[in-house]
């Protein structure tokens, strides 16, 4: 027997669920289907939960950077088991809360794995499910790594769920991953190194300020090896050995740990799209501006599922899910607007970035003024003791609006979604200048960075 549906959602993140309560709202039967608990990346493996940890490697920072400004931190420490139990007040009751929600909405919720069968049909635990309608947003998936030994190797997953955190890691990859993996666990005790074969690390980052990060983590006893290649992780008696490559110089790190933090794929390989109809390529599903597939018209797909211009965050995966649920509604053709979408590596102190690169703007025809400002000594920053944070903000000379702005230190994320807003309805530096924030507060330095 078939089991008839208006819309099937494939992966329940929280893209797929914004889709799923979108249309079960506007009276669409819907059934949304995951083999892993419900809830997604973000809130169970990714940006909640390493936030969380983030935040007692700021108390213990925030305590030594006052170390002789009136606060005495001898012996303070994160105890990583009582940190791990707080996470997993937040996580552990998360599935349950989205299947209540989706349930409460009208939206029947599923378990499995979910293939394609045909183009309008997919298959779970032997259940035939049909749909003229089906959003694909199963995310992404550590990417194959190319080295002897890569079995070796723990994901994101495995170390926010790690009962202990051992002494030497190895992070491998220049990314997210490992720079706020890496700044957690050296303010909880351990030696992170990361190992990236690139030149330079967190290329989507301006890269004057991304050599700023490197150097404020070396302080806090972060390695960055660039230009290194792993050719081979071995396990030892007392943990493993990471053989690294530089220059055609070899070497040998030992760890207790390794880490993968190489990047992400699309997690697209157990649909058996080809049975869908659905052409897809490394980069996720191929699809129209307006997220439907460009080779079966039942089929739409969002965020890392999808080939598409967002960035790979959460807030876009929502965005494109929101979107596609409205163009499958109203058979429509709405593009998302992926304009001043802020995107943030959670590092101590942060580093963040909106718009246009230096040198994008420039390629772009735009006759560009670079405002680069050191705030490293400006107040906000000495009143937590730190001691590094820049910015650089891009002004387009015809019009006084930026077009990209790049930010490096504490309490920068927060800025960035003022800075956000002003991108994206066209407002001038000299409107920003004129408005009077609360001082002394971090928002009260963005008249002073423009």
């Amino acid at each position: 027997m078939t089991d008839n549906y208006d819309l099937l959602v494939i992966g329940a993140g929280m893209a797929g669920i914004a889709a799923a309560t979108k249309c079960s709202s506007a009276g669409w039967r819907v059934a949304i289907i995951d083999a892993l608990p419900y809830g997604g990346t973000c809130a169970l493996r990714g940006c909640d939960p390493k936030k969380i940890l983030r935040r007692a490697a700021e108390v213990v920072e925030g305590a030594r950077l006052m170390r002789g400004k009136g606060v005495n931190d001898d012996g303070l420490s994160v105890n990583w088991g009582e940190l791990m139990e707080h996470k997993h007040g937040f996580t552990d009751p998360v599935p349950q809360s989205m299947e209540d929600d989706l349930r409460a909405h009208g939206v029947d919720t599923l378990h499995g794995t979910a293939t394609f069968t045909g183009p309008t049909q997919v298959e779970i635990s032997g259940a035939t499910y049909e749909a003229p309608k089906v959003l694909i947003a199963t995310g992404a998936t550590p990417r194959p790594l190319d080295f002897p030994g890569e079995e070796h190797l723990i994901d994101s997953t495995d170390f926010l769920n790690l009962e202990s955190l051992p002494s030497r890691i190895v992070f491998v990859g220049g990314g997210f991953v490992s720079f706020e993996f890496a700044h957690i666990a050296a303010r909880a005790g351990s030696s992170p190194v990361i190992v990236d074969r690139g030149a330079r690390p967190l290329q989507a980052f301006d890269a004057d300020l991304v050599d700023l990060l490197i150097d404020r983590g070396s302080d806090a006893g972060i390695e960055v090896q660039r230009g290194t290649s792993i050719t081979s992780v071995v396990k030892t008696g007392s943990g493993y050995r990471v053989h690294i490559d530089k220059d055609g110089s070899s070497a040998t790190i030992d760890a207790d740990l390794v880490v993968h933090g190489a990047g992400r794929v699309p997690d697209l390989s157990r649909l058996n799209l080809e049975a869908g109809h659905v052409a897809y390529g490394e980069n996720g599903i191929d699809v129209a501006g307006h997220l439907q597939s460009t080779t079966n018209p039942g089929v739409y797909a969002a965020g890392d599922s999808a080939d598409t211009l967002g960035m790979p965050l959460t807030p876009v995966a929502v965005i494109e899910a929101k979107v596609a649920a409205s163009n499958m509604l109203k058979s429509g053709s709405t593009v998302p607007d992926y304009a001043a979408i802020p995107t943030a590596v959670f590092t101590i102190p942060e580093l963040v970035r909106l718009g246009m690169l230096e040198h994008e703007a420039r390629d772009s025809g735009l006759d560009v003024e670079v405002r680069y400002t050191d705030t490293s000594r400006w107040y906000s920053n000495y009143r937590i003791g730190e001691t590094a944070g820049a910015t650089k903000i891009l002004i387009n000379k015809a019009n006084d609006r930026i077009v990209g702005a790049h930010l490096f230190g504490a309490g920068y994320a927060e800025l960035a979604n003022t800075i956000s807003l002003a991108i994206k309805h066209g407002l001038t530096t000299r409107q920003l200048k004129s408005t009077t924030a609360t001082y002394p507060s971090i928002g009260s330095d963005l008249g002073s960075m423009i």
